[in-house]
């Protein structure tokens, strides 16, 4: 299970909690679209979000609170793991808030059910246009435009092109609960090939990999990794020839320009 970064003590627990929720519930992409909504709420009203994760007050009286909130506005699903968050013991108030988004990409990675794979792709691949185009980032992080405004513009980027799930991960990822959008839609990656199963792998190559190399390569790193790994491919002149692999932390960098790059430090010194 992958764990959003700074959840740990009581809200670990209560994400393990949840998350086992969640499995039972029925239309993931709802329950995903829905998590968001209360997440955003939650986040843009520190009251209730206090009223949330008071120690102090009973766990029966928070749930019922969270019914009288939202129990008009979100499905039967949505609601019971809202109420069961309400009544769980957090770390710190923003964890509540954290967790409920993170479970919403959980629950819309689900949805996608045998596309997962399609999905990772993409997500990578919209991920490495808005890193290649400082015009596209600077637009989707420009916070003096409106949310549905910056949400249009990524539909028409991807509407009709991308998955419902995609689309959806991509507008999420503008909400302002990450750093960067980039680090949002590194985080979702994540979550896919966890709920796959999988490790990702970044490979940079100066020409596109065959499908047979890339058969080669993915079939090494699950011999040496122990787990089936998902290759995101990323074309770069700049690495002459050869490759390199990033899996988390661990680079193996086989390229010639490392190689060159080397060579003329031990020359130099």
């Amino acid at each position: 299970m992958t764990v959003p970064a700074g959840i740990r003590g009581a809200s670990a627990e209560a994400l393990a909690t949840l998350s086992s929720q969640l499995e039972g519930a029925a239309d993931a992409a709802t329950t995903g679209a829905e998590l968001f909504s209360v997440a955003a709420v939650l986040r843009a009203e520190p009251a209730l979000r206090r009223i949330a994760t008071d120690v102090s007050i009973l766990p029966e009286a928070k749930s019922g609170l969270a019914e009288q909130v939202f129990g008009s506005h979100v499905s039967a699903a949505t609601l019971g793991l809202v109420t069961s968050a309400f009544s769980q013991r957090w770390t710190t108030a923003r964890d509540l808030a954290d967790v409920l988004e993170h479970l919403g990409v959980v629950a819309t990675v689900t949805s996608t059910g045998a596309d997962a794979g399609r999905l990772a792709d993409e997500l990578f691949a919209f991920a490495s246009a808005v890193k290649d185009n400082p015009e596209l980032r600077d637009a989707l992080a420009d916070q003096s435009r409106s949310q549905a405004d910056r949400n249009g513009l990524v539909r028409s980027l991807l509407e009709g092109k991308a998955l419902p799930a995609t689309i959806a991960l991509a507008e999420q990822s503008l909400s302002g609960s990450h750093r960067t959008v980039d680090v949002a839609l590194t985080a979702y990656q994540k979550v896919v090939a966890d709920v796959q199963g999988k490790g990702v792998a970044v490979v940079r190559v100066a020409r596109p990999l065959s499908d047979a190399d890339a058969e080669r390569l993915a079939a090494a790193l699950t011999r040496q990794y122990g787990k089936e790994i998902h290759l995101n491919v990323v074309v770069d002149p700049q690495v002459i020839g050869g490759i390199k692999v990033e899996i988390g932390d661990e680079v193996i960098d086989g390229t010639v320009s490392t190689r060159l790059d080397d060579a003329g430090r031990r020359l130099a010194g």
